[in-house]
């Protein structure tokens, strides 16, 4: 919200006539590194993304830029990124597999359904159910079936997130993180989900949301491993017909919660799970033994099923066998607590039984900084090929020691985890920083085939170490399969540059920040992604390496821009110049000006960020690089239109069109033929505009863009509206509002309204007119936009004089001149001071309207803006006309014809011509 906020800051509108269009292009106005905010993610201080790894994480994402539709978020009005990010797949169904091992809890099954169909029943509200218990005693188990029998009756949705309340190694994850991951999980468009830097203020932001999202549905939330009631609180949906299941190792005390204590399996019950998993008749087991072999394992499921899995395992053995194998280890283990003893002797007893190679291979697992893995990242663990890292993960599985996720992924039980970090901890030190840097440098290996398929055509794709050739990396045969990729593994990633900076293992953690930030500078919330490059930016620091260092304060400046946090994007970026400079790296120095030249444009700053862009503009002629070219030029250009300066934007921004054609750059391509749409309008060049509008937006619908698809049809209704056509606009500007509002797209939607309410106006609703420019007047306002603003304010003040609100119309005619000029847009002055001549005019005031309309007059001319021109003189005419009677004023008349014909503007032409007969 608050990028949306600033990047609406610079938009530069001029009122209700062209430079309206100015308000939706503004928004588009980023290149390269700089051009897309967004637009697709998270990064995060902790790896919180891993909850929903269950089946967020795994599922299909699709093309990058493909909009909003019900799988994927939308991009913001901009060029892409370089390496542009999926943001997450609007996925309603994660809840993890149900298991066929679930031993009946048919009293705990009763009460909790019973409880749910009450409260549906009676129409009340879904009370929270908090399910505790000791470790190993089944409480995920047991929420996962109960949530597949419930599914039925929560038909919006069911997901399931892992708050890693006391995961072995890992931080509790924070509710702010976790709303971020459920939002985007929800369909939340990733740009849209609050950032900042105060955490309690955009934890109650997106809780807001959250609570907003799922208003009036009936979907399934399970938030497994709490840590305290404080951590899950704000991810409480606040309607009433989702159902909230919480599991915890803690009693967490709330009152209005419905408590559900999981205990150990009765001891029947845990017999008959140990004969159903043994594979052994019953009698053949000698009842006596089992019911001892379950005591020994405290009757938790997790222990009674490992048991169980090694007698299976060895048809040789007896249960006599096994019970003597299990007190030895128990032996062992006297230290512990009872509970633990329990649990840790079936641990021991089933990592005894594996071969050497598989005990290395276990341990390692011990080291692994994320949650959940696959067989590439089980290869780098244990240092062995991708065919032997599946045989074991599979055997691991079979033997109850790892757990099994969709997508081929396996992860460790909590109590698991823990154990195998105790079993690698007794062994060779240099084992732990030695399996982290060969996990680590498998990720940077994937990542550089990750990125060949979303980095941008031309751009630089962070290379791979050296040290990688003989790194097995996943198939990856397109940009989906790269996005996917990439949105899985984010929290892994993440974990191990965490644990690579705890190692101070610098250099890796630089290399892996670089790798990630094409893809995070897309997935966002951006708040986390700043933690992360200001790390990076550190350990550079550590490491003496200035060129990294640049790197990664460029980056910083980057996602701050996309904050609109202005002031700290500036510093960091002229830190980023001076890095770069110290090592002569003109390709660095190069982009970070491009990103500063961006938000001085943003900002208004025209002159500065002219001058940066041209700076860039010359580093990358002299370097060769052709996207840093057009990027910088078609920067330049919108720099040049937002200075009203028309002509040198048509020159830089067509240079740009051609180089993007050169590369295949199709969205580069798109962009500046909107922009050159926006540039040509004002310059009353419609059927070019026009032309282009439509190219671009032909292009974005080959992309599957619906947000630009949007913005493209709203440039083309001003269009259409200026050259007559006004049913043909007021169906453009409907069908953007449609998209816009599908998308959650606030800005946009705002454009849409602004520019119907124009269209009301012309058609002679006013008073609708007036209700349609207020309404987006309060969401410019909202989100910052002064440009907005005062493209409404222009608008709404001739509206209101049409109503007979006068003074209302005055006061927004002056309110929004006054923007105009502190935004220096003066092709929007002069409309505005045409508008504000026309009420003067029709007010009996004459000679004050004379005086306004000469003052556009003079602006129109001086930036060559023909239809404020064509505007003025008219004014001017029926001035004279009316204070020196008829038949004067007419030269100014004609001439106003003359520019209104050449424009296509008959209907003024219609009514200046009635006039003179």
């Amino acid at each position: 919200m608050r990028l949306r906020r600033g990047i609406a800051i610079a938009v530069v509108a001029g009122g209700g006539a062209v430079t309206t269009m100015l308000v939706g292009l503004v928004t588009n106005a980023v290149s390269d590194e700089s051009r897309w905010p967004g637009w697709l993610g998270w990064l995060q201080e902790h790896a919180w993304f891993s909850f929903v790894v269950l089946g967020v994480a795994m599922a299909g994402l699709t093309a990058l830029l493909a909009g909003l539709s019900e799988t994927r978020p939308p991009t913001p009005p901009g060029r892409p990124e370089d390496g542009a990010g999926p943001g997450a797949a609007q996925v309603l169904r994660s809840l993890p597999r149900d298991t066929a091992a679930f031993t009946d809890r048919a009293a705990e099954l009763e009460r909790l359904v019973g409880s749910v169909r009450a409260s549906q029943e009676s129409g009340e509200g879904l009370p929270v159910h908090v399910i505790d218990g000791m470790p190993g005693v089944g409480k995920t188990t047991f929420a996962v079936h109960a949530g597949h029998l419930l599914s039925e009756r929560f038909p919006d949705g069911q997901l399931f997130v892992n708050l890693n309340g006391h995961t072995p190694g890992r931080t509790p994850v924070q509710a702010s993180e976790a709303l971020a991951s459920l939002l985007a999980a929800a369909g939340v468009p990733t740009q849209q989900i609050p950032v900042g830097d105060d955490v309690g203020a955009v934890t109650e932001a997106r809780a807001a949301m959250w609570r907003s999202r799922l208003a009036g549905k009936k979907a399934l939330l399970i938030l497994d491993n709490a840590a305290s009631y404080r951590q899950l609180e704000p991810l409480l949906p606040g309607g009433s017909g989702c159902l909230v299941l919480v599991t915890s190792r803690k009693r967490l005390v709330a009152s209005e919660e419905v408590v559900m204590s999981v205990d150990a399996l009765p001891p029947d019950h845990a017999v008959d799970l140990f004969v159903r998993l043994s594979g052994r008749p019953a009698d053949a087991l000698g009842r006596d033994v089992v019911d001892e072999l379950v005591r020994l394992a405290g009757c938790l499921p997790l222990g009674v099923s490992l048991l169980a899995a090694r007698l299976r395992h060895h048809p040789s053995w007896t249960a006599e066998d096994l019970r003597g194998r299990l007190m030895a280890a128990r032996d062992r283990l006297g230290e512990l607590r009872a509970g633990e003893r329990a649990v840790t002797a079936t641990f021991d007893l089933s990592y005894r039984d594996l071969a050497p190679d598989r005990q290395r291979f276990f341990r390692q697992l011990g080291f692994f900084p994320g949650t959940d893995l696959d067989p590439h990242v089980g290869a780098a663990l244990g240092d062995v090929s991708v065919v032997v890292a599946r045989r074991h993960l599979e055997a691991l599985y079979d033997d109850h020691l790892i757990d099994e996720q969709p997508g081929n992924r396996y992860r460790l039980h909590d109590l698991l985890r823990d154990y195998a970090r105790g079993l690698a901890a007794e062994g060779d030190s240099m084992d732990h920083v030695q399996a982290v840097q060969r996990v680590c440098t498998y990720y940077l290996a994937a990542l550089a085939v990750a990125n060949g398929h979303t980095v941008r055509s031309g751009a630089a794709v962070p290379p791979a170490p050296d040290d990688t050739s003989r790194v097995e990396t996943p198939v990856l045969e397109s940009r989906a399969d790269a996005l996917s990729w990439l949105e899985t593994e984010r929290a892994n990633i993440l974990a191990c540059v965490r644990r690579a900076n705890g190692l101070a293992m610098y250099d890796l953690l630089v290399r892996l920040a670089a790798a990630m930030a094409p893809f995070l500078r897309q997935a966002g919330p951006w708040d986390q992604v700043v933690a992360l490059h200001r790390t990076a930016a550190e350990a550079a620091r550590h490491t003496g390496d200035q060129r990294a260092r640049g790197d990664a304060l460029a980056e910083l400046g980057v996602v701050r821009r996309f904050m609109a946090a202005y002031p700290q994007a500036i510093e960091a970026l002229n830190d980023a110049v001076t890095a770069y400079e110290a090592v002569d790296d003109r390709r660095g120095k190069a982009e970070a000006l491009n990103q500063l030249g961006i938000v001085w444009y943003l900002t208004a700053d025209n002159e500065d960020a002219a001058r940066a862009q041209t700076e860039a503009l010359a580093l990358y002629r002299e370097l060769g690089y052709r996207l840093g070219q057009a990027n910088a030029l078609a920067d330049l250009g919108m720099t040049h239109r937002q200075m009203s300066r028309f002509d040198a934007a048509v020159e830089a921004q067509s240079e740009a069109l051609a180089i993007y054609r050169e590369l295949g750059d199709r969205y580069g391509e798109a962009n500046s033929l909107r922009d050159l749409g926006v540039a040509h309008c004002f310059m009353g060049a419609y059927d070019l505009a026009a032309r282009h509008h439509q190219e671009a937006f032909d292009i974005y619908l080959e992309l599957d863009d619906r947000v630009h698809q949007a913005y493209a049809l709203n440039e083309l209704g001003v269009v259409r509206r200026l050259t007559g056509d006004i049913e043909g606009a007021r169906t453009a500007h409907s069908q953007a509002l449609t998209h816009f509002t599908e998308l959650g797209e606030r800005f946009g939607r705002a454009n849409s309204i602004r520019h119907l309410g124009v269209v009301e106006r012309v058609t002679g609703d006013a008073a609708e007119a007036v209700r349609l420019l207020e309404e987006a007047l309060g969401v410019y306002r909202e989100l910052g936009s002064r440009g907005g603003e005062a493209a409404s304010l222009s608008e709404l003040g001739v509206a209101r004089d049409i109503v007979g609100e006068r003074d209302g119309a005055i006061e927004a005619l002056q309110r929004g001149l006054e923007i105009l000029r502190g935004l220096g847009d003066r092709c929007g002055e002069a409309e505005a001071l045409n508008h504000w001549g026309m009420l003067l005019l029709t007010s009996d005031e004459p000679a004050a309207a004379r005086r306004h309309f000469g003052q556009a007059l003079t602006l129109a001319r001086d930036i060559r803006c023909p239809l404020e021109e064509a505007r003025a003189l008219e004014g001017i005419g029926r001035c004279d006309w009316t204070v020196d009677g008829p038949g004067h004023g007419v030269d100014s008349l004609r001439a106003a014809v003359t520019v209104y014909r050449r424009l296509g503007v008959s209907a003024s032409v219609d009514d200046i011509e009635r006039l003179l007969v």
